[in-house]
């Protein structure tokens, strides 16, 4: 399998996936200015959406978006129990938690990376953001994962989209058990060896 990513990006959490489940992949590294991948290639024709992340998987499909890579990388290695069996209630329930941070948070901070947005589009992404996060505060004073106890690929996402808020400046200090969310999967080794891969970790 061959991920296409860019450092930092929502690609990173396929990346982690991938790591964590133990399989075999490539990596190929996408400049989202010129639409060129590290090896020549016009990013643009392998994948038209123009963003990250694709993966090519073994069969020759391309997968683009996020959850639904992380969601086929945890089925093709369910002894990582990375998300639970498909048609269970936990499943619908994973499903659920991926859709929040995708829609409710991932997309939040567009604004907040946009040179042309206005100051009260920016002001509107914080207040919309700090929301979503009181409400996870509450959820991780409770339990570890998102899941429960149970580490899963919805964890990984939160992870990635969560470091966000150091480069836009958005301050996690009012939710203590966000920020301790963070530095307990950041300490994964998968995680430590993503992050190292993508040049943001030395």
């Amino acid at each position: 399998m061959k991920l296409y990513f860019s450092p930092g990006a929502c690609s990173l959490s396929p990346h982690i996936v991938l790591r964590e489940a133990g399989m075999a992949f490539s990596l190929e590294q996408v400049d989202l200015r010129s639409k060129r991948t590290a090896s020549g290639a016009d990013y643009s024709a392998i994948n038209p959406k123009g963003y990250v992340p694709a993966l090519e998987t073994d069969e020759g499909v391309l997968l683009t978006e996020g959850p639904a890579i992380i969601q086929f990388v945890a089925d093709r290695a369910p002894g990582s129990a990375l998300a639970p069996a498909a048609g269970s209630m936990a499943r619908y329930q994973l499903v659920e938690w991926l859709n929040f941070i995708s829609t409710e948070i991932h997309k939040s901070f567009s604004p907040l990376f946009n040179p042309a947005a206005s100051e009260d589009m920016k002001t509107n992404a914080r207040n919309a953001i700090n929301k979503r996060y009181a409400y996870l505060e509450g959820i991780l004073g409770q339990r570890n994962y998102l899941m429960g106890e149970q580490f899963s690929v919805a964890d990984v996402y939160l992870f990635v989209i969560t470091n966000w808020a150091g480069p836009v400046q958005l301050d996690l200090t009012p939710y203590p058990h966000v920020q301790a969310f963070q530095a307990r999967i950041g300490a994964r080794p998968a995680v430590q060896d993503a992050l190292r891969a993508e040049g943001l970790l030395q």
